[in-house]
């Protein structure tokens, strides 16, 4: 999937991808502007394949083991959040302020559910006594999508009326 953007917004993206680089330690150079850009400008949680397939035509040069480093590199600097979904799935997010994802179980989606939506709090502790400290707390649910629910509903309608 490309995404085209004008060029104002394309720069505001460039210099929004800088400064979280920066903001973070990391050393902006011209792969890893691309990859943040990728990540900020695609909310569907991309695994390092899909960053991989979705930035070759535009370095062509880049390799999946580049985009697997500057990947962790991104999430073990907080510059993005690594997602794993179960032990096959492991999915990476731009948007690193506190917030939850829905895994659908059909269509395998990923979408952000912002805490409030939640009603509940993800209070992130320093330390839990006989535990040890905390670096990352992950909070989704697993389930149906409300597009896979419609479809799932409308074939069960469908079943019954025969």
């Amino acid at each position: 999937m490309q995404v085209k953007l004008s060029m104002t917004a394309n720069m505001d993206l460039r210099q929004q991808a800088k400064e979280r680089l920066e903001s973070h330690g990391i050393r902006p150079s011209v792969q890893r502007l691309q990859i943040m850009e990728y990540l900020l400008c695609h909310n569907t949680h991309p695994s390092v394949e899909e960053v991989f397939v979705g930035l070759l035509k535009e370095i062509p040069t880049l390799s999946r083991t580049t985009v697997y480093n500057t990947l962790r590199l991104f999430s073990e600097q907080g510059a993005a959040q690594m997602i794993t979904i179960d032990e096959h799935r492991v999915c990476y997010d731009g948007h690193i302020h506190n917030h939850g994802h829905f895994y659908c179980r059909q269509c395998g989606c990923i979408i952000d559910m912002e805490i409030p939506a939640i009603g509940i709090a993800m209070p992130k502790p320093a330390s839990v006594p006989g535990v040890g400290e905390i670096d990352e707390v992950q909070f989704y649910y697993r389930g149906l999508c409300s597009k896979c629910a419609s479809r799932q509903q409308k074939a069960q309608n469908e079943i019954k009326q025969q």
